[in-house]
């Protein structure tokens, strides 16, 4: 499993006072340098976090620096474009409701499926590595391999909500039995949205299929109590399943 750490919550705190500080390409560094083995920005149409301008520097980074760099976003002529033209490691399509404060739910699917083939196509004609935003349903997992993605980002939050509930083993399985329906299909599996120290590890040990997580919320809200390099470092170790003690936050 790896880990890409999305720097948008940086952008979102610098976009509130103006300027340049703090400013997501010197987070991009401080994660390398800690162990990342990725980065990803979500731009979105509003610009309320993630600039076009941000996501030029941070793939210009990434190439520089050998990691991966993965941009989200919806199915805007721009964003399609944008990807096409810096060529980026995987372009991952998230769909928004209007008003929404952060992503949170999957593609409808098949529902959504002729909407995401023609974009999926162009992409990966570009030589981009595709991924789908999904919900945690193995019955999905077909339907997403016939819009043409190479692999699918599962959407983490109800398992991170049931986590130490009595909830817990049901939403971790349909994690896992999505993510093995996944693999069936062809496809490669991604994971992410409120993953943490806590209910990461589980996920690293018992969830091989799983390549790669996203993560910034979490992340960033601990670096605030022991910084960037050392929140990193922790999130490292838990992508690797090992029991990873947070900050106190209290």
């Amino acid at each position: 499993m790896k880990l890409s750490v999305n720097l948008n919550k940086v952008a979102l705190l610098r976009n509130s006072r103006g300027g340049g500080n703090p400013s997501p390409l010197r987070a991009a560094r401080t994660c390398v340098d800690a162990g990342a083995d990725g980065l990803t920005l979500h731009w979105r149409e509003d610009n309320r976090h993630t600039l076009a301008s941000d996501v030029r520097d941070l793939r210009t980074f990434a190439a520089d620096a050998g990691v991966e760099f993965n941009l989200e976003g919806d199915l805007r002529q721009e964003l399609l474009d944008l990807a096409v033209e810096l060529a980026v490691t995987q372009l991952t399509l998230v769909p928004v409701t209007p008003g929404e404060v952060t992503s949170d739910h999957g593609w409808r699917l098949p529902h959504d499926a002729d909407l995401l083939a023609p974009v999926l196509a162009r992409a990966k004609a570009a030589g981009l590595r595709t991924s789908i935003f999904v919900d945690a349903r193995p019955d999905l997992m077909r339907a997403a391999a016939q819009a043409g993605a190479d692999r699918v980002e599962i959407y983490t939050e109800p398992y991170a909500s049931a986590y130490a509930t009595a909830g817990e083993d049901a939403a971790f399985e349909m994690v896992a039995a999505t993510a093995r329906a996944a693999v069936a299909a062809g496809m490669g599996v991604n994971a992410g949205h409120d993953l943490s120290l806590i209910n990461l590890p589980r996920l690293a040990n018992e969830v091989p299929e799983i390549a790669e997580v996203s993560i910034g919320h979490a992340l960033v809200c601990d670096a605030l109590y022991v910084g960037l390099d050392a929140a990193v470092r922790a999130f490292a170790r838990a992508v690797r399943g090992e029991a990873v003690a947070g900050p106190k936050t209290d």
